[in-house]
């Protein structure tokens, strides 16, 4: 049973430490401005500050990683929503309906919206994380290769939906990416694949693709159309969304937590993964599911809370289990165990006034982004203003030094232009980039774990049915897969009819 006292007695040790609040706020900002910062994530913030917490006492140190972790998942859709550049890979679903709304000049809603939809997401995963515990640690245990698969399976079904007014299109695009994926070390055998004696190709420079097809591509977009401009120059109004537009979107918020809760506990899939889940669940809820990717303000709710849930997911399996969600909380656990804490069962029994403490904590690191969020929104904001001649080139200089501040490497440099060149003609064509990312998101995490499953089963292919989780996972992504294209099929159709 959960013993609410120990909670208590973490809100009055936190209310009694002043510096961990200090470090608690000052993680959430360097959070918040890495995020947004194309080619900064929020593993690369917790890895460089990683080292100064190594002097302070463990709750001062945890919580200012954990502010850098929280601010940065938050951070990237700032620059998603107002300049269509996704600072983080899981803020690319948030630009789809996010820049959409900045260009109706609506960009103060999305701002608010992805605000006001992060806090509850990721404030509803740390209570997540504080009362069940125990028990959903022990669903994640459940999840193997097979499930893995199926897992991945369904992410990439989820192409089908967010490939806008032409499924073909963005099933084309979807195959390049997974055709992009297979570059590297192969996952079992660790041999070079298609990588033309490249070793920097031996991993996919996901993140230089990434910047490339949304940032570049849209820098290049505005150098051929000088009068375009980068967002909506408006001056950014009330920020808080209205109680109405933010009660029609709270039922997404909630499903959207609980999947981005969901898919933080499943190692390997992580934010990214966690916000196109959610943005796929909210278009199939919705009445209008037409709207999505038009400027659709619950696309940016399910994005904004299912991402910033998975921080939750993620923690709960890295405390309860020692297994790390993802990349971030793998640098945590490295972090728990210089400290001297040992992450699993016997920290709750050991450290338990320890635990409760931080669980405080992050709740209060997700006060303080929302805050915070909403304080330096018009700071942010003032980027709509500057002019096309300005903005373009400097984007584009933020672009090449992002990537190269990722490996210290002009190769990824070379690869961010290509690919921001591919990502200029895929949008002149209407090829849409956001399955290109998904695929490579989901396609080397669906390959590994489909040999690694053949593997186990001695080359049988009955994992694909024997395993209740992976029956419903297939089932799901068929459905998933299917329904958006018969959708556009039938609606081509009718035109058609009305048309003769």
């Amino acid at each position: 049973m959960f013993d609410f006292s120990m909670l208590f007695q973490g809100v009055a040790t936190l209310a009694s430490s002043p510096l961990a609040l200090v470090m608690a706020a000052i993680g959430v900002v360097i959070g918040i401005f890495i995020g947004a910062m194309p080619g900064l994530t929020a593993t690369m913030g917790v890895a460089i500050l990683l080292p100064f917490t190594f002097g302070m006492d463990p709750l001062p140190g945890l919580l200012l990683i954990s502010g850098v972790f929280f601010g940065g998942v938050y951070g990237g859709s700032v620059t998603a929503i107002l300049l269509k550049i996704p600072g983080t890979p899981a803020a690319a679903a948030t630009a789809m309906d996010g820049y959409a709304l900045t260009e109706k000049g609506q960009a103060s809603l999305a701002l608010g919206t992805a605000t006001v939809s992060s806090f509850i997401g990721g404030t509803g995963s740390v209570l997540v994380l504080i009362f069940l515990a125990p028990v959903l640690a022990g669903f994640a245990l459940n999840f193997s290769a097979p499930e893995s698969f199926a897992l991945a399976v369904f992410g990439l079904s989820i192409i089908s939906s967010i490939s806008g007014a032409s499924p073909v299109k963005g099933l084309i695009a979807g195959m390049l990416g997974l055709l992009v994926a297979t570059i590297g070390l192969d996952p079992m055998g660790g041999f070079p694949r298609f990588t033309f004696g490249f070793p920097d190709l031996y991993e996919v420079p996901f993140i230089p693709v990434m910047i490339g097809l949304f940032a570049a591509a849209e820098a290049f977009k505005t150098m051929e159309d000088p009068a375009r401009r980068l967002g909506q120059a408006a001056r950014l109004g009330r920020l808080l969304p209205p109680w109405d537009k933010l009660r029609s979107v709270l039922p997404t918020i909630g499903r959207s937590t609980g999947l981005g809760v969901l898919m933080g506990m499943i190692p390997g899939a992580g934010a990214d993964v966690a916000a196109f889940v959610s943005y796929n669940e909210a278009k199939r809820f919705s009445r209008n599911p037409e709207n999505f990717g038009k400027g659709e303000l619950s696309g940016v709710a399910a994005c904004e809370s299912g991402a910033n849930a998975c921080t939750g997911g993620a923690l709960l399996t890295m405390l309860t289990l020692g297994i790390p969600g993802d990349a971030v909380t793998a640098i945590m656990l490295g972090a728990l165990t210089l400290q001297g804490l040992q992450p699993g069962p016997l920290l709750f029994q050991q450290h338990a006034d320890l635990v409760f403490t931080l669980f405080a904590g992050m709740i209060f690191c997700y006060v303080a982004m929302l805050v915070l969020g909403l304080g330096l929104m018009r700071v942010m904001g003032n980027v709509l203003k500057v002019p096309p001649a300005l903005l373009t080139p400097t984007i584009l200089v933020l672009c090449m030094v992002g990537t190269y501040a990722l490996n210290n490497s002009m190769f990824d440099v070379g690869v961010m232009l290509v690919a921001g060149i591919a990502g200029y003609f895929m949008q002149k064509y209407g090829f849409p980039a956001s399955p290109v990312v998904l695929a490579l998101i989901m396609g080397p995490m669906a390959e590994a774990n489909f040999r690694r499953a053949l593997s186990l089963s001695n080359g049988s292919l009955d994992f694909l049915w024997t395993r209740p989780i992976t029956v419903a996972l297939l089932a799901l992504a068929l459905l998933t897969l299917f329904l958006p294209l018969l959708r556009w099929l039938w609606q081509r159709r009718g035109s058609r009819h009305r048309a003769a």
